[in-house]
């Protein structure tokens, strides 16, 4: 993905402001009266460079309580979620509301950030990790990683924004098709230029020059310039965060919750057809509860209009028609956040399914059948649909489970997205699974990323080892799973495939320049010590070898035979292997037997080599031991006849 997003979250006072700082050395909070209370009232925009070199921007929002619709003017439109929790004093009433706002708006990728660990000891630190971990159990960013980060000491910064990187690579690409789509969350005059509005392009390719319709009010508009991290721009893609110079019309005219849209594009409705979830927090919902909508940034006082019940108990989700005492803009798929009238707090959310709906007679069942079919879309959207929420491989069986088609619908369909080249089926032992072929594309990605930087940093290996790519990439799929997955990678010339490990097709195991000449040198320091080896640790030493890169030569030369291991720490060239053998059994043939003290003379070595030697080609069937002697096999006996 080009474009990123990334939203703070998290309770007051918990140092989002502060880490975003740190990230990108720029104080988001800009307002005096921010400045003077120490903390965030305001939306706080900043810019950050990945590792990766990705782009990303980042939306800073407040934690208090009593500017969580700000809150939600912003997180609307992010890729990906920093939910801040100060380790000092764990989980808090705004950490738990802002989660229930990552959860209704979906929000699928996030990363855990534990502020503030310079104050903790670790004890204390492992009871709030382990805390977080049981709370997300349950939400969109269970499973997300967690990093221990101090803004003040610059602790654990630098794995976070590794991190971010890994987690920015799952994140799904906004269309830069279709119309142009970009809800404002902010907006000002600058001297000589005039209105400027802000927001995150949801979707479209937005250029200077452009005509724009500013939604609901079907005010008209053009871009005179385009910003992008503070950058003028010529044009601006879907899933950046862009200010927009308008033309001909004053700031009155855009307040936040406005969309700017290709013209013609939206229509402005004051009914909303939703598929409804009430918080486990929440009180029951009466038919015709009046509470404050959230769609994209907009604000909107409304009533909820069950469709199907009287009453909406905790947990429980509905069809309903959201009835706006203002218009709005939304199109099929939009997520929403629903707070009560009073007191004000987050008690549920849901889906778009009708943008513009006719008003309904309740508890009919035509019109509830209606509304079901509405939501579900043709069998390929609801498929995808399910492939896409889900990101990982699926059988037919589960997915007429997850959709509610019959199985006939579910498998014909998958056989015209597969032929479209839209879904990647995986075969296994008995079955066949699902994947969405950019998910695919994706994990080969992901997975090509790892095996170069591991090639590199260890040359000689033969590849990663395919259980610990599996628990670090893909811990969701069983070993059978990942199996299969790793074969269709293979007959697509993504890897090659080991018996345990994996690697890119392209790639040999070999030595690099300076590795070459250590082994050049180890190979004629054992072939000059003949029968009487150096002890590993000290050929290495003489060859400028120590630690792990000791012991990634020395498997490379036992695994390519250049060394033999003959007992513990004790290795021998393979021509003084081959050359005492055959003495041996030389030695054996004329004689018939042989003790340890006339090998030793037979080699002119010491028994401390010719014991292990012996040893040795016992367990290689050339010799057997009987009592204090060694005589040949049967099986070498029989060899030399032949």
């Amino acid at each position: 993905m080009t474009y990123l997003i990334i939203g703070t979250a998290g309770h007051v006072d918990h140092g989002k402001t502060m880490l975003v700082k740190a990230l990108t050395g720029v104080d988001t909070d800009r307002l005096k009266e921010e400045k003077e209370r120490g903390i965030s009232i305001e939306l706080g925009f900043a810019s950050l460079t990945l590792p990766s070199g990705r782009q990303a921007g980042i939306v800073d929002v407040p934690g208090h309580e009593r500017f969580i619709k700000n809150m939600l003017a912003g997180v609307g439109g992010i890729d990906l979620v920093l939910l801040v929790i100060a380790a000092d004093e764990g989980i808090m009433p705004q950490t738990k509301e802002h989660m229930d706002i990552i959860h209704l708006l979906q929000i699928p990728r996030g990363v855990v950030v534990l502020s503030k660990v310079d104050l903790v000891d670790r004890e204390w630190l492992d009871l709030v990790r382990e805390e977080v971990v049981d709370f997300l159990k349950g939400t969109t960013l269970e499973g997300a990683p967690v990093v221990e980060v101090s803004s003040v000491t610059g602790q654990g910064l630098d794995e976070l924004l590794r991190t971010i990187d890994l987690v920015a690579q799952e994140v799904k690409e906004k269309p830069a098709t279709g119309h142009v789509r970009l809800p404002v969350d902010r907006v000002f005059s600058i001297t000589g230029f005039g209105t400027v509005a802000t927001g995150t392009l949801w979707s479209g390719i937005l250029r200077a020059g452009d005509a724009l319709e500013i939604m609901p009010r079907k005010i008209a508009s053009r871009v005179r310039t385009l910003q992008v991290h503070g950058r003028k721009v010529e044009e601006a893609r879907a899933g950046q965060r862009v200010a927009v110079n308008l033309t001909g019309v004053e700031v009155e005219e855009v307040p936040r919750g406005s969309v700017l849209a290709t013209p013609g594009s939206l229509t402005p409705s004051y009914r909303l057809d939703v598929r409804f979830v009430l918080l486990g927090t929440a009180r029951p919902l009466k038919n015709r509860s009046r509470v404050r909508l959230h769609l994209g940034t907009a604000e909107i006082m409304c009533r909820v209009i069950l469709l199907d019940r009287d009453e909406l108990a905790p947990e429980e989700t509905a069809l309903a028609q959201l009835e706006l005492e203002e218009p709005a803009v939304a199109v099929q798929g939009d997520r929403f956040v629903v707070r009560s009238y009073s007191p004000v707090r987050t008690i549920g959310g849901g889906r778009i399914i009708d943008p513009v709906a006719p008003k309904h007679r309740r508890l009919r069942a035509e019109v509830i059948e209606s509304l079901l079919t509405r939501e579900k879309g043709t069998p390929e959207e609801l498929l995808l649909q399910q492939l896409n929420s889900h990101r990982t491989i699926l059988t037919a069986e589960e997915l007429v489970k997850a959709s509610g088609l019959d199985e006939k619908t579910v498998k014909d369909t998958l056989l015209s997205l597969v032929e479209k080249k839209q879904v990647r089926p995986i075969p296994s032992e008995n079955q066949v699974y699902y994947l969405l072929q950019e998910v695919y594309l994706q994990w080969a990605e992901n997975m090509r990323l790892i095996l170069q930087e591991y090639h590199r940093d260890f040359p000689l290996r033969e590849g990663f080892p395919k259980e610990e790519m599996r628990s670090r990439l893909l811990a969701g799929l069983n070993s059978k799973q990942f199996q299969s997955l790793l074969q269709v990678m293979e007959e697509d010339g993504l890897v090659k495939l080991y018996t345990q490990d994996i690697a890119l097709p392209e790639f040999t195991p070999r030595p690099n320049h300076k590795q070459e000449q250590q082994i050049k040198q180890l190979l004629e320091m054992y072939r000059e010590a003949n029968y009487q080896p150096p002890a590993w640790g000290e050929a290495a030493r003489r060859a400028g070898l120590e630690g792990p890169a000791a012991q990634e030569i020395l498997q490379y030369l036992l695994k390519k035979g250049l060394l033999v291991r003959v007992a513990d720490d004790l290795y021998f060239h393979p021509d003084c292997v081959d050359r005492a053998r055959q003495a041996l059994v030389d030695y054996l043939r004329e004689k018939g037997e042989i003790t340890v003290g006339e090998t030793r003379d037979l080699l002119q070595t010491s028994r401390k080599y010719a014991l292990p030697l012996l040893e040795y080609f016992d367990r290689e069937k050339t010799t057997r031991r009987v009592e204090d002697k060694r005589v040949l096999t049967r099986a070498e006996k029989q060899k030399n006849r032949s």
